[in-house]
């Protein structure tokens, strides 16, 4: 059997590349391997950071940062978990430490305990809201999660996105978990009320 590191072992080429043979070659340094793990998720990871921003711009930075942190720390991904998983919570982490450093609440203060009656009847926080996910136009679903008050919104595409459970996000935003299913609660309840105002509107309030 040839040697694999022999000249005449003959590597993949990078069109032909697994996923797992571009991550063994990005850990390697290779350049060519970062811009094929590049392309394959930075739709999804610029998507993240817009949903958690409401920015255009600053969804952009923010990805990009996500990908130089995904260059500094490929090293340390030992596939305990899916890549796609493991890259997605490094940009979590990018957009709370932005939310952060512009002080903005990462959990908003207006109700730091479980629904009460007055919000409606309590229900299963447990899992996503069908109600709002899958069953309305996605575009006005966006244009809603964009307009939710940052904490409400943040929450709400951690849990309801991109599945993290109450008690990843509470250890993500050092927050209780029942205060994360009060949020989430609030901001099912906020974007019902937004998806029920006509188009215009809603465009005409920011």
């Amino acid at each position: 059997m040839a040697d694999p590191i022999s000249p005449f072992h003959r590597a993949p080429k990078a069109e032909d590349w697994t996923e797992a043979e571009a991550i063994a070659a990005a850990q390697r340094g290779g350049a060519e391997a970062f811009e094929w793990l590049y392309q394959r998720h930075k739709r999804r990871v610029y998507s993240l950071c817009l949903r958690m921003t409401g920015n255009t711009a600053e969804a952009d930075d923010l990805a990009q940062e996500a990908f130089l942190q995904l260059f500094r720390k490929i090293a340390t991904f030992r596939g305990e978990s899916a890549f796609s998983t493991w890259l997605h919570r490094l940009a979590v982490n990018v957009v709370l430490m932005h939310l952060r450093r512009k002080g903005l609440p990462e959990v908003s203060l207006e109700e730091t305990t479980e629904p009460t009656q007055e919000d409606g009847p309590k229900r299963d926080v447990g899992g996503p809201d069908m109600a709002l996910i899958g069953s309305v136009d996605r575009v006005n679903l966006e244009r809603a999660i964009g307009r939710l008050p940052p904490g409400y919104r943040t929450i709400f595409v951690l849990h309801d996105m991109e599945g993290y459970e109450h008690n990843e996000i509470a250890q993500m935003m050092n927050c209780s978990i029942g205060n994360s299913k009060s949020q989430l609660h609030k901001a099912r309840m906020r974007l019902r009320d937004l998806l029920q105002q006509p188009q215009s509107q809603g465009a005409a309030r920011p």
